[in-house]
């Protein structure tokens, strides 16, 4: 049998219509049957593309000219900020983008999961989709001698300089200029990254949307912060809500941003801030939500699915810094959260105290391992809530579910394909998946958040 050859060459121009979109929003045409995926097109355009790529059974592509726009296009709004990796769908309106991601749960949960008779709710969307990100990580480094900061291009590793950024806070930009302006006047080295030579490597900012406080971190390569006292001064002359300022040394050749060595050169190890009634502390390397604003709509869909009366045994999967946790111990009986990462446990018991609260314990350890443990010293739940990294939940914590029979579990994801795989093994567990909820945390981007009701049948 012969194989078939691509209808297709590289570098070929040709002429296409957009019939729909990939998983990570990437326009879809087809010759002959055979997908292109072309980044930044949209369904229902025509246009002339050049293939940048073809394979066995598919080709990429690249847009050259478009002869009929679609209605969702809109004009990018910052030519600098649509190389950022960050921030994908800029060239969409944001109801486009909404639209988009409705789309996006539906085909995961009728397609990989075979879910055909379940809600799917319309995407909440935000009132305003800008400058909603209370948390900025910002690489350093040097370009034709000049010192720049900014995020990185699109699938890269070279750095786009920038002032301001469209998606983060106003006064984390405001600070940022200001950061950025006093290492340029203090002479502080960047970082080199090839040489694995230079002091400064990373600048983080985090603010508390709702109390006005501000973090700022300086990672180095090098042991010393340049001109530490001169830096702080001026930070803390111009802004008086910056709390907490450090410094964190990582001297290693690696992509991960933070050293182990943290120490405070100003003011508090942690800000605070507020999601609902609830208040937390924040350190450095927290884990805490970036879109405080949403995660309320995200944790309220979650506490609405949980239908809490005040008698339930709750576990939480996963909780992180305690985030969800608090919000279920306001209605639960008794909630035990789980989560691998010591430091999050140590932040989650600091935030318990913080609020008063007391009718909840938590575990260090793999949820795979611990809930299945709790479940054989016959500590069950009525409800149980998960929020598992991308990858999704270990079969081994799918299986425990299965077995303990909750008679509600509430998933919360930000995977629409392992969320879809996971939701098929509860139902052939003897799940319903009653609702879905998406919730658009991250506007502007291909990511899509999902709060799901199951029920034991």
């Amino acid at each position: 049998m012969t194989k078939r050859k691509p209808p297709v060459e590289k570098n070929e121009t040709i002429d296409v219509v957009f019939e729909d979109l990939t998983h990570e929003f990437s326009g879809v045409a087809k010759v002959e049957g055979y997908p292109i995926f072309v980044p930044k097109a949209l369904p229902g355009e025509k246009a002339t593309i050049k293939i940048t790529k073809v394979n066995k059974n598919f080709a990429f592509g690249r847009l050259m000219e478009i002869h009929e726009v679609s209605p969702e296009r809109q004009e990018v709004v910052s030519e600098d900020f649509a190389q950022f990796g960050g921030c994908q769908l800029q060239h969409m309106t944001y109801e486009g983008q909404l639209k988009a991601k409705h789309e996006q749960v539906k085909n995961a949960i009728t397609r990989i999961g075979n879910i055909k008779d379940t809600v799917i709710h319309p995407v909440i969307g935000m009132e305003n989709p800008w400058h909603y990100r209370n948390k900025m990580q910002v690489p350093v480094g040097m370009k034709d001698g000049k010192f720049i900061a900014g995020f990185y291009r699109e699938r890269s590793h070279e750095i786009v300089d920038m002032n301001t950024s469209l998606i983060q806070s106003e006064d984390i930009n405001e600070v940022f200029q200001a950061v950025k302006e006093l290492c340029i006047r203090f002479h502080i080295q960047p970082y080199n990254e090839e040489k694995h030579n230079g002091v400064l490597r990373h600048i983080m900012l985090r603010s508390g949307q709702n109390t006005g406080e501000v973090m700022i971190c300086f990672i180095t390569k090098t042991k010393k912060l340049p001109n530490e006292e001169m830096l702080v001064q001026e930070i803390t002359k111009r802004f008086p809500n910056v709390k907490s300022i450090t410094h964190n040394v990582n001297s290693k050749r690696t992509n991960v941003i933070f050293g182990e060595e943290t120490r405070v050169i100003h003011g508090s190890e942690y800000i605070h801030d507020t999601i609902g009634d609830i208040k937390f502390a924040i350190s450095t390397r927290s884990f805490y939500q970036v879109n405080p604003t949403q995660t309320k709509v995200l944790y309220d869909k979650a506490l609405e699915y949980a239908q809490l009366t005040g008698e339930e045994t709750v576990m939480d999967a996963y909780c992180g810094i305690g985030t969800i946790t608090l919000f279920l111990a306001q209605k639960a009986k008794k909630v035990y959260g789980v989560e691998i990462v010591p430091e999050a446990i140590d932040d989650a018991i600091r935030n318990v105290a913080l609020n008063g609260i007391t009718n909840v314990e938590f575990a260090v350890g793999e949820a795979e391992k611990v809930i299945p443990a709790w479940y054989e010293e016959d500590i069950k739940a009525d409800t149980l809530v998960v929020d598992p990294p991308r990858k999704g939940c270990d079969e081994a914590l799918l299986k425990t579910i299965i077995d303990m029979k909750p008679k509600r579990v509430v998933y919360v994801s930000c995977n629409p394909a392992t969320l879809a795989r996971d939701l098929r093994i509860l139902e052939d567990g003897g799940y319903k998946t009653e609702q879905i909820q998406p919730v658009d945390m991250f506007p502007h981007t291909t990511h899509v958040e999902c709060v799901v009701e199951l029920t034991l049948r």
